[in-house]
C-alpha cells in the first residue's frame, strides 16, 4: 500500500502516522510548513503544490487539478488530509474516488468546518471528539469510519480542549490507516 499524506502546518499528525510505520510515500503541502521538513527527514518524497491566493479569487478546481497530478504520478492508493488546509474539489476525489481520508476535531456530523473547536465550546456541548472519515466533496462529509468522545471541561479554553483532541488523533487515525492497510483495502 502507498499512502500519499497532506499537510499544512506543524506535522503532528504526520508524525503520529509515521511512528506508527504506516508506509508513507509522498507528503505533499499547500504551503511552505514544518510537515515538509518531517517527510524530508524521514526521507519521504516531499511535493510543494503551493496555492497562489487565499482569497475568494481562489481556483479551488485548478488547483485541485493541479494536486490530483502530483498524487496520481506518485501511484498512491491513499491519500490521508492532516491538518491540510485547503479544501478540495472534485478532480482530487475523481482521481482517488473512496480513497481520501481526513480527520476532523469533533464528533461529525456536528460542528463542521475549519472551527469546530470553538464552535462547540460556544455551543457549550460536554463532550465532543474526533472523526476519522472518507472525504466527500461537501466539507467534513463522507462515511465514518471511526470516532472517540473527548469530554469538555469546565475551564477548557480552545487551546486545550483542542490538544486533547489531537492526542486522540494522533492515536485513530494511524490506527484506522493501518486497519485499511492490513485488509488490503484499496477503497473502504
Amino acid at each position: 500500500m502507498r499512502v500519499g499524506v497532506l499537510v499544512s502546518g506543524t506535522g503532528t499528525i504526520l508524525h503520529a502516522i509515521l511512528a506508527a510505520g504506516i508506509p508513507v510515500s509522498l507528503v505533499a503541502a499547500d504551503r511552505p510548513c514544518a510537515g515538509l521538513g518531517i517527510a524530508a527527514d524521514a526521507g519521504i518524497a516531499t511535493e510543494l503544490v503551493a496555492r497562489d491566493r487565499f482569497d475568494g479569487a481562489f481556483d479551488r478546481d485548478a488547483y485541485s487539478a493541479e494536486l490530483a497530478g502530483v498524487l496520481a504520478s506518485h501511484d498512491l492508493d491513499w491519500v490521508a488530509m492532516a491538518g491540510f488546509g485547503t479544501i478540495l474539489a472534485e478532480p482530487v476525489h475523481a482521481a482517488f474516488p473512496g480513497r481520501i481520508l481526513n480527520t476532523h476535531p469533533a464528533l461529525l456530523p456536528s460542528f463542521k468546518g475549519w472551527h469546530a473547536v470553538r464552535d462547540a465550546l460556544a455551543y457549550g456541548v460536554k463532550v465532543t471528539g474526533c472523526t476519522v472519515h472518507v472525504a466527500g466533496l461537501d466539507v467534513d462529509t463522507g462515511p465514518i469510519l471511526a470516532q472517540e468522545a473527548v469530554s469538555v471541561l469546565p475551564d477548557d479554553t480552545e487551546a486545550s480542549l483542542q490538544e486533547r483532541i489531537k492526542e486522540v488523533e494522533r492515536r485513530i487515525y494511524p490506527a484506522v490507516l493501518r486497519q485499511l492497510i492490513d485488509q488490503g483495502q484499496v477503497a473502504p
